[in-house]
C-alpha cells in the first residue's frame, strides 16, 4: 500500500509544481531563488534527461508504459515487510507517470529546477533518481547479508 501512496504523493507534487512554473513563467524565463546557486527556470524538454532524444516522442511513451508494467510486476514480487524496496518502487511509478503525464498532455517535459551545475530537472526526475539509488542500497545491503550469512 505504500508504493501506491508514494508513487501518488510524487505524481500530486510533480503536476502541482509544473502548473504552477507554468501559469507563472514564460518558457526560458528564470528566478533566482539563491543566485547563482539554485534558480527556477522554465524549460520546455522534449527529450530525455539532459535534452537526449528530442522530439521522440513516441519513443519515451512506450519506454514509460513499459517501464511502469515492469515496476508493477516486479512490486508483486516483493514482500509485504520489503518497505524501503516499497518506498523506492512508489518513487519510481511516480516519477514515470509524472513525465508520462507531460508527454501524453503536451508533448514534452516541464523541467524548472535549475542549479546551474546540471541541466534542468523536476520533481519526477528527483523521485526517479532518488528511487533508483534506494534500490541499489538495498541490493548492495542484501547481497552483503547474503555473505555475511554464508560465512555463519
Amino acid at each position: 500500500m505504500i508504493f501506491l501512496i508514494i508513487a501518488g504523493l510524487v505524481i500530486i507534487l510533480d503536476q502541482l509544481t509544473k502548473s504552477l512554473v507554468r501559469q507563472i513563467l514564460s518558457p526560458g524565463q528564470s528566478i533566482p531563488i539563491i543566485n547563482g546557486i539554485f534558480h527556477i527556470t522554465y524549460v520546455n524538454n522534449p527529450g530525455a534527461a539532459f535534452g537526449l532524444l528530442p522530439n521522440h516522442h513516441l519513443f519515451f511513451l512506450l519506454v514509460t508504459f513499459i517501464t511502469i508494467v515492469f515496476i508493477f510486476l516486479y512490486y508483486g514480487r516483493i514482500r509485504p515487510r520489503e518497505m524501503l524496496i516499497q518506498v523506492a518502487l512508489g518513487m519510481e511509478l511516480g516519477g514515470a507517470a509524472g513525465n508520462f503525464i507531460d508527454r501524453t498532455a503536451y508533448g514534452l517535459v516541464t523541467d524548472f529546477l535549475d542549479f546551474r551545475i546540471w541541466p534542468v530537472f523536476n520533481v519526477a526526475d528527483s523521485a526517479i533518481v532518488i528511487g533508483l539509488i534506494l534500490l541499489v542500497l538495498t541490493l548492495l545491503l542484501e547481497k552483503r547479508q547474503e555473505r555475511a550469512s554464508s560465512f555463519e
